[in-house]
């Protein structure tokens, strides 16, 4: 061990040290995501988590260190260009040079960040959304859903303390004209990935009741595009694209319409804007209701009037028109009067003629019709009495034939030739389930009676 050469740790940590010194001189500019901005207060120094994904799997990883004075310059800048300050889940393109400190390691120390690179890549997300969807044919699907005439059953995704919610409920409850509207809060973050899903689970929600709603509304209060950023995200955009109620989004000032802007049935650039839209949609019903209430209550009784002159003289028509028509009728039917009595005398001076002239050939046919009659009735007779007579003779052999069964089907007849009739209670047997045990029976011979009783029946 005398011999063998060795090194201290801090030995191989100062030369680790120097050779990126040597390497890494200079500064260069970094593509990354701060993973977590880790500012600390107390000192306002930070010291970033950077990541590098990959189909959102981290690839690479380093620490950041970026110290009181460089962090309020970039973030300055970040709130004059973005409207927003540096925070977590953003990607930046920043300024940097390794450094390495023997306790704490290998880090890129921060000097500048460049807040045009995070507002270029929020657009090329927004862009490839806009592009997937319209190739899916979903981009102007939840606008082509009907807005009812009059939407006031509401479902707000927003947060109970926005002042956007507040806004938005001060107009709409505060209306002036009365218009009643129901809404339902389905509370949701509205900024950062965190506000993705839940806006995503809020939606469904709403979509197992769609049928107590006319439409979905999304408020929030104003934001820069960073804090807007979520609402480029593909699934969000998709979801409300091809949502089954039409979908009102005021989210903010934003300068650039986000994709869930786009895609939604109808937007407005702020909850309060948002609330007066819907107002106006109550306008546009009622402004006619009244238009064309005033225009009846003010033409009602001219028309009235109007009507009631032309009934009257409707009256005077049909009343002269009536006296005109039965004149006429009268005169007609006094002609036709005239003329039935002129026809009726001239018929009956013609009847006269005819039954005198034919006086006396009526008085010469009774006499010879009786004669005729007598003549019928003289061979009537004769045919008569010879049919009585043949009619007469076949009925007495008629009845010789009757009187020979007759005497032939005589009880006493049978019974003298060695028959009996057995009786129950004075009437005829026929069958043996007539009878039962014990039964009393009367056998009646051509000459004397006999009784029995029974004993056993054998019906067959």
């Amino acid at each position: 061990m005398e011999k063998t050469r060795y090194f201290s740790l801090l030995q191989v940590a100062n030369s680790v040290r120097k050779t990126l010194g040597e390497r890494y001189g200079s500064a260069f500019w970094v593509q990354a995501e701060i993973n977590k901005l880790n500012f600390y207060q107390y000192s306002g120094h930070c010291y970033p988590e950077l990541v590098e994904k990959k189909e959102g799997k981290v690839i690479a990883q380093m620490n950041s260190i970026l110290w009181k004075s460089d962090f309020q310059r970039a973030n300055q800048k970040f709130l004059e260009v973005l409207k927003e300050p540096l925070k977590d889940g953003i990607k930046v393109m920043l300024l940097a040079r390794i450094t390495f400190d023997p306790v704490h390691g290998i880090a890129l120390q921060i000097t500048d960040i460049d807040p045009s690179y995070t507002l270029g890549d929020l657009e090329r997300e927004r862009q490839m959304t806009i592009d997937r969807l319209k190739a899916e044919h979903l981009f102007d699907r939840n606008k082509a859903l009907k807005l009812p005439l009059l939407p006031q059953r509401l479902a707000l995704i927003s947060v109970e303390t926005s002042k956007g919610y507040a806004d938005f409920l001060s107009v709409i409850e505060g209306n002036p004209f009365k218009y009643a509207f129901f809404h339902m809060l389905f509370p949701s973050l509205l900024q950062g990935e965190k506000a993705i899903t839940g806006i995503l689970s809020q939606l469904e929600r709403i979509r197992k009741v769609k049928h107590h709603f006319d439409a979905v509304v999304i408020v929030r209060g104003g934001g820069g595009d960073v804090g807007l950023s979520c609402y480029n995200n593909y699934e969000l955009a998709r979801k409300i694209a091809g949502f089954p109620l039409p979908v009102l989004t005021g989210i903010g000032h934003a300068t650039n319409l986000t994709v869930v802007e786009m895609v939604a049935h109808s937007n407005a650039i702020t909850p309060t804007k948002l609330a007066d839209f819907l107002l106006q949609q109550f306008h546009n019903s009622a402004v006619p209701i009244q238009h064309a209430r005033d225009t009846l209550q003010s033409l009602a009784p001219r028309l009235i009037a109007e009507e009631q002159k032309f009934i009257e003289s409707e009256i005077r028509h049909f009343r002269n028109g009536t006296g005109k028509l039965l004149l006429h009728k009268k005169h007609v039917l006094g002609g036709i009067g005239d003329k039935i009595r002129r026809t009726a005398a001239e018929r009956i001076q013609q009847a006269k003629v005819f039954l005198a002239g034919n006086n006396l050939s009526l008085s010469k046919i009774p006499q010879q019709f009786m004669a005729q009659q007598r003549r019928d009735l003289n061979l009537r007779k004769e045919f008569m009495f010879k049919d009585l007579a043949r009619h007469i003779k076949s009925r007495e052999l008629e009845l010789d034939a009757l009187s020979k069964q007759v005497d032939a089907l005589d009880p006493k007849n049978v019974l003298r030739r060695g028959f009996s009739i057995t009786l129950l209670n004075g009437k005829a047997i026929r069958s043996g389930d007539q009878l039962h045990l014990n039964d009393q029976i009367t056998t009646r011979l051509f000459e004397g009676e006999l009784t029995s009783k029974i004993t056993s029946v054998n019906n067959e």
